[in-house]
């Protein structure tokens, strides 16, 4: 029964999200912590994990979450969750958009769309950086100031993803290198 439950959440959470897998990560973070089956801390520590792994978050953080569950086959319901009822609904939408893309009223729905995405993203990053800054006990003026080593990590990450070509990847390993030197 657990399995089953795992896959329903995870495919709930993929059907309901908007704009990928980044985006999806909002939804999945309030119903894997509202089932009590994570907290924010460990949901953002799936996500660094994520990160630091090739291909797309939402299957590598939902199988994450169900392998914490139920191991192996917890962390295969979940990821088939997230992937499966979805791809098997772009194949039926690929074939409907080509036909509908031009019209009117598709262009205003994905116009209101898009930035709800942008909102998902921004809470995401937001309840991450609560946990980050432990920023829901002590404030967020406290927590930065406590966790200025974080912040200043944080900050020069979005500099060097905004401002210069380095791959992600090279950011998340430097940071796990960082990690190792500073914080054992």
């Amino acid at each position: 029964m657990l399995l089953w439950d795992i896959f329903v959440l995870f495919t709930r959470v993929a059907i309901f999200s908007w704009g990928g897998g980044p985006a999806s990560l909002a939804l999945m973070q309030r119903e894997t912590v509202s089932a009590g089956w994570t907290d924010s801390g460990e949901f953002a520590d799936a996500v660094a994990l994520g990160n630091a792994l090739p291909g797309p978050i939402a299957p590598q953080v939902s199988a994450y979450v169900g392998y914490k569950l139920a191991g192996v086959p917890g962390a295969v319901a979940a990821a088939g969750g997230t992937v499966l009822p979805t791809t098997i609904l772009m194949l039926i939408m690929v074939v409907l958009f080509f036909g509908l893309k031009d019209l009117p009223v598709m262009k205003s729905m994905l116009t209101a769309v898009r930035p709800v995405v942008i909102g998902l993203l921004l809470w995401t990053a937001y309840d991450m950086a609560n946990s980050v800054f432990n920023a829901k006990k002590i404030g967020w003026s406290d927590g930065l100031i406590q966790g200025w080593d974080k912040a200043i990590i944080a900050l020069v990450s979005f500099g060097l993803l905004t401002f210069t070509e380095i791959n992600p990847v090279f950011i998340i390993l430097g940071a796990a290198v960082l990690g190792l030197i500073v914080y054992r």
